[in-house]
């Protein structure tokens, strides 16, 4: 990336950051995030019945074969803002959502362009999603 993309990122970034927090601590954010090339973030709305299913099922495939991705929902009732978070298994029928971004992150999500999913193992299953830039 060069200094020039670098640069318009943390900017982006920083703008809608400075949203929902001190603009100062924005850029700050927004510089970290643009250097390490991603941000990983805790899926929400996984502990339903049928979103812990999926993640059993998903836990068993190589993380390889699991398509994700991130898309706005501006029909959802509960926050027009929404931004699910989306995944397929390579070969599968059809796509699942899984979950959705942290309310507060959806505008960051923007500026991402890949995404990749980690379960996390336990007695109520839950998913990290790794958004990169």
């Amino acid at each position: 990336m060069t200094n020039r993309e670098t640069k318009s990122k943390v900017m982006t970034l920083g703008n809608k950051l400075a949203r929902t927090m001190d603009r100062r601590e924005a850029f700050i954010q927004a510089w970290i995030i643009v250097k390490a090339g991603s941000l990983e973030l805790s899926v929400k709305g996984t502990s339903f019945g049928t979103r812990q299913t999926a993640l059993k099922r998903l836990a068993a495939y190589d993380p390889s074969q699991i398509r994700t991705w991130v898309t706005p929902e501006p029909e959802n009732p509960a926050d027009p803002a929404a931004m699910a978070v989306m995944v397929m298994v390579q070969g599968g029928r059809g796509c699942y959502r899984l979950g959705y971004l942290p309310r507060e992150l959806t505008a960051v999500a923007t500026v991402f362009k890949a995404a990749s999913i980690r379960i996390l193992p336990g007695d109520i299953h839950g998913a990290k999603i790794s958004l990169s830039a």
